[in-house]
Protein backbone atom coordinates (compact mmCIF):
# COMPACT_ATOMS: atom_id res chain seq x y z
CA UNK A 1 0.00 0.00 0.00
CA UNK A 2 1.48 3.26 -1.12
CA UNK A 3 1.44 6.36 1.04
CA UNK A 4 -0.89 8.90 -0.49
CA UNK A 5 -0.14 12.60 -0.09
CA UNK A 6 -3.12 14.73 0.95
CA UNK A 7 -4.53 17.07 -1.67
CA UNK A 8 -3.17 20.61 -1.44
CA UNK A 9 -5.70 23.33 -2.16
CA UNK A 10 -5.13 26.96 -3.13
CA UNK A 11 -6.00 28.00 0.45
CA UNK A 12 -3.30 25.65 1.78
CA UNK A 13 -0.72 27.30 -0.46
CA UNK A 14 -1.79 30.78 0.71
CA UNK A 15 -1.59 29.54 4.31
CA UNK A 16 1.99 28.27 3.84
CA UNK A 17 3.10 31.45 2.05
CA UNK A 18 1.74 33.64 4.86
CA UNK A 19 3.49 31.54 7.50
CA UNK A 20 6.75 31.66 5.50
CA UNK A 21 6.48 35.46 5.17
CA UNK A 22 5.88 35.83 8.91
CA UNK A 23 8.85 33.60 9.77
CA UNK A 24 11.05 35.56 7.34
CA UNK A 25 9.94 38.85 8.91
CA UNK A 26 10.58 37.47 12.39
CA UNK A 27 14.16 36.52 11.52
CA UNK A 28 14.67 39.88 9.81
CA UNK A 29 13.35 41.66 12.90
CA UNK A 30 15.56 39.85 15.43
CA UNK A 31 18.71 39.93 13.29
CA UNK A 32 21.27 42.22 14.91
CA UNK A 33 19.61 42.04 18.35
CA UNK A 34 20.37 39.98 21.45
CA UNK A 35 17.59 37.56 20.45
CA UNK A 36 19.97 36.02 17.91
CA UNK A 37 22.35 34.90 20.65
CA UNK A 38 19.49 33.33 22.60
CA UNK A 39 18.32 31.42 19.53
CA UNK A 40 21.84 30.11 19.00
CA UNK A 41 21.90 28.97 22.61
CA UNK A 42 18.56 27.20 22.19
CA UNK A 43 19.81 25.41 19.09
CA UNK A 44 22.91 24.22 20.96
CA UNK A 45 20.69 23.07 23.85
CA UNK A 46 18.36 21.12 21.53
CA UNK A 47 21.28 19.46 19.74
CA UNK A 48 22.93 18.53 23.04
CA UNK A 49 19.64 17.10 24.37
CA UNK A 50 19.16 14.99 21.25
CA UNK A 51 22.73 13.68 21.32
CA UNK A 52 22.57 12.83 25.04
CA UNK A 53 19.30 10.93 24.48
CA UNK A 54 20.81 9.05 21.52
CA UNK A 55 23.92 8.09 23.52
CA UNK A 56 21.90 7.01 26.55
CA UNK A 57 23.30 9.70 28.85
CA UNK A 58 20.14 9.77 30.94
CA UNK A 59 21.31 12.06 33.74
CA UNK A 60 22.66 14.69 31.36
CA UNK A 61 19.54 14.33 29.21
CA UNK A 62 17.29 14.89 32.25
CA UNK A 63 19.25 18.02 33.23
CA UNK A 64 19.17 19.43 29.70
CA UNK A 65 15.43 18.83 29.34
CA UNK A 66 14.74 20.70 32.59
CA UNK A 67 17.01 23.56 31.54
CA UNK A 68 15.17 23.74 28.22
CA UNK A 69 11.84 24.01 30.05
CA UNK A 70 13.17 26.84 32.24
CA UNK A 71 14.52 28.71 29.20
CA UNK A 72 11.20 28.50 27.37
CA UNK A 73 9.39 29.88 30.44
CA UNK A 74 11.99 32.68 30.80
CA UNK A 75 11.85 33.87 27.16
CA UNK A 76 8.76 36.12 27.58
CA UNK A 77 10.33 37.72 30.66
CA UNK A 78 13.79 38.27 29.15
CA UNK A 79 12.43 39.65 25.88
CA UNK A 80 9.54 41.66 27.27
CA UNK A 81 10.85 44.96 25.76
CA UNK A 82 11.28 43.39 22.30
CA UNK A 83 7.82 41.79 22.41
CA UNK A 84 6.28 45.09 23.52
CA UNK A 85 7.95 46.97 20.64
CA UNK A 86 6.79 44.34 18.13
CA UNK A 87 3.18 44.65 19.31
CA UNK A 88 3.40 48.44 19.18
CA UNK A 89 4.70 48.33 15.61
CA UNK A 90 1.96 45.89 14.66
CA UNK A 91 -0.64 48.20 16.19
CA UNK A 92 0.72 51.18 14.26
CA UNK A 93 0.62 49.15 11.05
CA UNK A 94 4.41 49.37 10.61
CA UNK A 95 5.45 45.81 11.30
CA UNK A 96 6.17 45.38 7.60
CA UNK A 97 7.91 48.74 7.10
CA UNK A 98 10.52 48.56 4.37
CA UNK A 99 14.14 49.22 5.27
CA UNK A 100 16.05 51.82 3.27
CA UNK A 101 17.75 49.18 1.15
CA UNK A 102 14.36 48.02 -0.20
CA UNK A 103 12.94 51.41 -1.19
CA UNK A 104 12.45 52.24 -4.85
CA UNK A 105 15.35 53.72 -6.80
CA UNK A 106 13.71 57.14 -7.15
CA UNK A 107 12.93 57.41 -3.42
CA UNK A 108 16.42 56.27 -2.46
CA UNK A 109 18.08 58.82 -4.75
CA UNK A 110 15.92 61.58 -3.28
CA UNK A 111 16.86 60.57 0.26
CA UNK A 112 20.56 60.51 -0.64
CA UNK A 113 20.23 64.02 -2.14
CA UNK A 114 18.60 65.38 1.01
CA UNK A 115 21.19 63.77 3.30
CA UNK A 116 24.13 65.03 1.25
CA UNK A 117 22.69 68.54 1.08
CA UNK A 118 22.29 68.64 4.86
CA UNK A 119 25.70 67.07 5.54
CA UNK A 120 27.68 69.58 3.51
CA UNK A 121 25.77 72.60 4.82
CA UNK A 122 26.64 71.37 8.32
CA UNK A 123 30.21 70.72 7.18
CA UNK A 124 30.51 74.31 5.95
CA UNK A 125 29.12 75.63 9.23
CA UNK A 126 31.13 73.13 11.30
CA UNK A 127 28.03 71.69 12.91
CA UNK A 128 28.75 68.29 14.42
CA UNK A 129 26.43 65.52 13.25
CA UNK A 130 26.02 61.73 13.25
CA UNK A 131 23.51 60.17 10.85
CA UNK A 132 22.94 56.40 10.76
CA UNK A 133 21.32 54.68 7.78
CA UNK A 134 19.66 51.42 8.83
CA UNK A 135 19.90 48.76 6.15
CA UNK A 136 18.91 45.08 6.54
CA UNK A 137 19.98 44.54 10.15
CA UNK A 138 17.47 46.00 12.58
CA UNK A 139 18.85 48.42 15.18
CA UNK A 140 15.69 48.90 17.25
CA UNK A 141 17.63 48.70 20.50
CA UNK A 142 19.40 51.95 19.62
CA UNK A 143 16.37 53.69 18.15
CA UNK A 144 14.69 53.15 21.51
CA UNK A 145 17.43 55.13 23.29
CA UNK A 146 16.52 58.35 21.46
CA UNK A 147 13.50 60.55 20.87
CA UNK A 148 11.00 58.98 18.44
CA UNK A 149 10.32 61.25 15.45
CA UNK A 150 9.04 59.20 12.49
CA UNK A 151 9.50 62.26 10.27
CA UNK A 152 9.92 62.77 6.54
CA UNK A 153 13.57 63.15 5.53
CA UNK A 154 14.58 66.61 4.38
CA UNK A 155 17.83 68.54 4.44
CA UNK A 156 16.35 71.31 6.58
CA UNK A 157 14.98 68.87 9.14
CA UNK A 158 18.33 67.09 9.52
CA UNK A 159 20.14 70.40 9.94
CA UNK A 160 17.68 71.50 12.66
CA UNK A 161 18.28 68.27 14.58
CA UNK A 162 21.98 69.04 14.97
CA UNK A 163 21.77 72.77 15.69
CA UNK A 164 24.25 73.58 18.46
CA UNK A 165 22.88 73.42 22.01
CA UNK A 166 19.65 71.72 20.88
CA UNK A 167 18.46 68.75 22.99
CA UNK A 168 19.22 66.28 20.16
CA UNK A 169 22.57 67.76 19.08
CA UNK A 170 24.88 65.26 20.79
CA UNK A 171 23.09 62.04 19.81
CA UNK A 172 22.69 60.21 16.52
CA UNK A 173 19.82 60.53 14.06
CA UNK A 174 18.75 57.13 12.73
CA UNK A 175 17.09 56.84 9.33
CA UNK A 176 14.85 53.88 8.63
CA UNK A 177 13.34 53.63 5.19
CA UNK A 178 12.15 57.05 4.07
CA UNK A 179 11.75 58.38 7.63
CA UNK A 180 13.92 59.80 10.38
CA UNK A 181 13.00 57.20 12.98
CA UNK A 182 14.63 58.87 15.98
CA UNK A 183 17.24 61.39 17.05
CA UNK A 184 19.39 61.86 20.13
CA UNK A 185 20.16 58.13 20.05
CA UNK A 186 23.03 56.58 21.99
CA UNK A 187 25.26 54.23 20.01
CA UNK A 188 27.87 51.69 21.16
CA UNK A 189 31.43 53.00 21.02
CA UNK A 190 33.96 50.95 19.09
CA UNK A 191 36.52 49.20 21.27
CA UNK A 192 38.95 48.68 18.39
CA UNK A 193 42.40 49.44 19.91
CA UNK A 194 43.85 50.25 16.49
CA UNK A 195 41.71 53.33 15.89
CA UNK A 196 43.45 56.68 15.63
CA UNK A 197 43.59 58.67 18.84
CA UNK A 198 42.34 61.66 16.84
CA UNK A 199 38.89 60.11 16.50
CA UNK A 200 36.35 61.55 18.89
CA UNK A 201 33.19 60.12 20.41
CA UNK A 202 31.05 60.66 17.29
CA UNK A 203 33.50 58.82 15.06
CA UNK A 204 33.89 55.94 17.54
CA UNK A 205 30.10 55.66 17.85
CA UNK A 206 29.77 55.62 14.06
CA UNK A 207 32.28 52.80 13.81
CA UNK A 208 30.70 50.99 16.75
CA UNK A 209 27.22 50.77 15.21
CA UNK A 210 28.69 49.49 11.92
CA UNK A 211 30.63 46.78 13.77
CA UNK A 212 27.42 45.18 15.05
CA UNK A 213 25.15 45.81 12.05
CA UNK A 214 25.25 46.48 8.32
CA UNK A 215 24.28 50.12 8.86
CA UNK A 216 26.24 53.02 7.39
CA UNK A 217 27.03 56.09 9.49
CA UNK A 218 27.90 59.59 8.29
CA UNK A 219 29.86 61.87 10.61
CA UNK A 220 30.44 65.62 10.40
CA UNK A 221 33.29 66.81 12.61
CA UNK A 222 32.43 69.76 14.81
CA UNK A 223 36.07 70.80 15.06
CA UNK A 224 37.14 70.61 11.41
CA UNK A 225 33.93 70.20 9.42
CA UNK A 226 35.32 67.11 7.65
CA UNK A 227 32.85 64.46 6.50
CA UNK A 228 33.46 60.76 7.18
CA UNK A 229 31.60 57.55 6.40
CA UNK A 230 31.74 54.44 8.59
CA UNK A 231 30.78 51.02 7.24
CA UNK A 232 31.59 47.45 8.31
CA UNK A 233 33.69 48.68 11.22
CA UNK A 234 35.90 50.89 9.05
CA UNK A 235 35.85 54.63 8.50
CA UNK A 236 36.75 56.75 5.48
CA UNK A 237 37.51 60.38 6.27
CA UNK A 238 37.71 63.66 4.35
CA UNK A 239 35.03 62.81 1.81
CA UNK A 240 33.83 65.47 -0.60
CA UNK A 241 30.29 65.69 -1.94
CA UNK A 242 31.01 63.70 -5.09
CA UNK A 243 32.78 60.87 -3.23
CA UNK A 244 30.04 60.54 -0.61
CA UNK A 245 27.34 60.49 -3.26
CA UNK A 246 29.15 57.77 -5.21
CA UNK A 247 29.59 55.60 -2.12
CA UNK A 248 25.97 55.95 -0.95
CA UNK A 249 24.63 55.38 -4.46
CA UNK A 250 26.72 52.24 -4.87
CA UNK A 251 25.73 51.03 -1.40
CA UNK A 252 22.02 51.76 -1.55
CA UNK A 253 20.72 52.44 -5.05
CA UNK A 254 22.42 49.51 -6.82
CA UNK A 255 21.15 47.05 -4.23
CA UNK A 256 17.73 48.68 -4.36
CA UNK A 257 17.53 48.00 -8.10
CA UNK A 258 18.32 44.32 -7.61
CA UNK A 259 15.60 43.99 -4.94
CA UNK A 260 12.93 46.10 -6.64
CA UNK A 261 11.10 43.27 -8.43
CA UNK A 262 10.82 41.25 -5.20
CA UNK A 263 9.26 44.12 -3.25
CA UNK A 264 7.00 45.11 -6.14
CA UNK A 265 5.69 41.55 -6.16
CA UNK A 266 5.00 41.72 -2.42
CA UNK A 267 3.20 45.04 -2.82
Amino acid sequence: MFFQLPAISFINIIDMLVVAALIYKLFQWIRGTRAVQLLKGLVVLLVATTISDWLGLYTINWILKNIRTMVVVAIPVVFQPELRRALERLGRGKFFARPLIFLGEEDTVRIIDEIIRAVFIMSKNRTGALIVLERETGINDYIETGIKLDSVISGEFLINIFVSNSPLHDGAAIIRGDRVAAAGCFLPLSENPNLSKELGTRHRAAIGITEISDSAAIVVSEETGTVSLAYEGKITRNLDEKALREVLTDMLVQKTISQASFWNWRS
